[in-house]
Parts: C-alpha cells; structure tokens; sequence
C-alpha cells in the first residue's frame, strides 16, 4: 500500500513516515501543495494524508482539484482548525475523513486502514449532463455558463435527476427522495416541480432534457435535444 503525506512541518512529516512506514505502508512525503497535488495526479495511492494549511496551494484546493481531476484516492485531512465551518468545507471539497491536531497516531492509523478497507469509488463533486451542471457543496447549479435560479426544492429535484441521469424515476421515488414520508400536500406536487424545473432549465435555452415517460414517470437525458419549433 502506498500513501501519499503532504505535510509542511518537518516533525510532524517525520513522524506520519516513520510511523506508517513501520505500518507496513510505502510513504512519499511533499511539503507543498502544488507538489502533493502534481504527486496525487501522476501517481495511484492508496490513500493521501493532507495537511489543511500548506504553502502553494491548501488542503481545500487540492482535494477539490483532485476530485476535478478524476482522482479518486481516499483523502484524510489533518488541521489545526478547530472550526466547525471547516471541517464542513473540507469534506465539501472531497475528503474523506477529517483529524484535528493534535492527534493519536494511533487513532490516525485507523481511520487510514478504514478508508483503504472502503477503496476509492468514483465520487464526482460537480454533478453533470450535458450542459447542465450542479455543485451540491456550493448550492450552486449551471445550464452551459448561465447560473440558474432555483428554489430548495427545485435544486433538491435536480440533483436527484443528476445523480441518476437516463434512469425513469417514479413520481413516488421523487416524492420520497425530496420530500418525505411525512408529506400531506397537494398529490401532484412532484408535476408541478418537474413543470417549474423545466421553465428554468430547459425552455430558455431551447431545449428538452427533462422528459416525460408515460406512465412511469420522469427522466433526465444525459445530453439535451433541441426543442422543436412548433408548427403554423
């Protein structure tokens, strides 16, 4: 197993070598974060141990470029930053696990072993078809370079229709996935946001990408068709 560890202070990079190099693991230390991230692309590790604040770039903008990359390693995050707001965007950002210094060893060599048993799958952190795009983190959503403007709902229904792009998805799957079980409005909400969707996603640009099958319910192409122009 090799493992990547990105971390400025000489001690403590020191250390983490020593101690996952007598854990069996093969170890390459950088201490920049231009470097961990030139590191992280060209080669396959099994997992990365970052440091939040390096010198050239930070551990939030090398794990996002990471993932932006398709590299898909199992990142632990290491900081000093006590801040709750932290840890948030370091995990926004694409890692995987978070420790605060200071910090067991021990614990540390844990939660690595954890991350590798669970490998690497793909995780995109911008969810895309087409010309559509959605950042879940950054509560952000794209049509080509145009922000779109969509309420909570209406966001919450895109992201499903992205994470599952060609696949019908039932209106009781919807209902459940953005609603709730709890639910006691109107029956036909799930038309009515699909119908509020498109006006914002599909119609301006001339376009149809979300469609409708009878009977079964709603789809998400993976790439939009021109929308056709109406006859007489």
């Amino acid at each position: 197993m090799r493992i990547l560890v990105a971390e400025d202070d000489v001690r403590m990079a020191a250390m983490l070598r020593r101690g996952l190099g007598e854990d069996g693991y093969a170890v390459d230390v950088v201490s920049d974060g231009l470097e961990a991230l030139w590191q992280a692309t060209e080669i396959d590790y099994d997992a990365i141990v970052l440091d939040l604040m390096l010198p050239g770039a930070d551990g939030f903008e090398v794990c996002r470029r990471l993932r932006q990359a398709n590299r898909w390693a199992p990142v632990l995050l290491l900081t000093a930053r006590t801040d709750v707001r932290d840890r948030i965007t370091g995990l926004d950002s694409g890692a995987d696990d978070y420790l605060a210094k200071p910090f067991s060893f021990s614990e540390l060599s844990a939660r690595l072993r954890a991350l590798i048993r669970r490998g690497s799958p793909r995780r995109p952190t911008v969810l895309t078809a087409g010309s559509l795009r959605l950042d879940p983190a950054a509560r952000l959503a794209w049509r080509e370079d145009t922000v779109l403007e969509l309420s909570a709902k209406e966001f919450a229904l895109l992201e499903l229709f992205l994470r599952h792009p060609g696949e019908v998805l039932s209106r009781a799957r919807i209902l459940e996935h953005v609603w709730d079980f709890a639910y006691e409005g109107v029956s036909n909400v799930v038309d009515q946001y699909v119908a509020y969707l498109r006006r914002k996603i599909d119609r301006p640009f001339g376009v149809e990408q979300l469609e409708t099958v009878r009977g079964s319910g709603y789809r998400l192409l993976a790439t939009a068709r021109p929308r056709p122009v109406p006859v007489g």
